[in-house]
């Protein structure tokens, strides 16, 4: 079962910029992504190494639950997300702002 880059392109969804992974990047080199809801945490790694050309030393997914949310008198509800927590090994770094 091997995955081709078009297809680990497509892994990585968005980078998630907040104050904690702002926060997780720079005291434990850690980035946060949301990614397919059907990635693996091997299929993560290899998408930010491909993507980022850097080494990744570990990842952490969770799945995120969408949040019951009222649409007008109707309720409704935010779909469910998968979010990885990608950690780098020393010396290699992420610039969102130039990839």
């Amino acid at each position: 079962m091997s995955i081709n880059k078009y297809q680990l392109a497509g892994v990585l969804q968005a980078p998630i910029i907040s104050e904690k992974s702002t926060n997780a990047a720079e005291k434990n080199n850690q980035f946060v992504f949301k990614v397919l809801k059907a990635a693996t945490k091997k299929q993560v790694k290899d998408a930010v190494e491909l993507m980022f050309a850097v080494e990744v030393d570990s990842v952490h997914v969770l799945n995120v639950k969408g949040k019951q949310k009222r649409v007008g008198k109707s309720p409704g509800k935010r779909s469910d997300w998968k979010k990885a927590y990608v950690k780098l090994k020393p010396g290699n770094d992420i610039e969102f702002s130039a990839a």
